[in-house]
């Protein structure tokens, strides 16, 4: 059974979304990002989410987690948590 680890940012809008996006492209580390404006609990482990299975995360965020590049930040995201940033840190197929 495929496994992936990922971790991610929430926020409230896209337009913040795109904002954290940019600054994480330009250089900012995903991790301190996330500890600054996610969300999501995750955030105090700079947004890691561990491992798990296809099924266990909402729809739209298992078919980024089990389809785009390991390494690559992805999103907006947007679920009916909010919009995420998603890096997939690693995936076992």
């Amino acid at each position: 059974m495929p496994r992936a680890s990922a971790r991610h940012i929430l926020v409230a809008s896209e337009a913040k979304c795109n904002e954290l996006k940019a600054a994480i492209e330009g250089g900012a580390d995903f991790a301190q990002v996330a500890k600054e404006n996610s969300t999501c609990p995750s955030s105090r482990d700079g947004g890691n989410l561990g491992s798990f299975g296809p099924g266990q995360m909402v729809r739209e965020f298992d078919q980024v987690v089990f389809s785009a590049p390991v390494g690559v930040v992805q999103g907006p995201v947007k679920t009916q948590f909010g919009y995420h940033l998603v890096e997939v840190t690693e995936r076992k197929d």
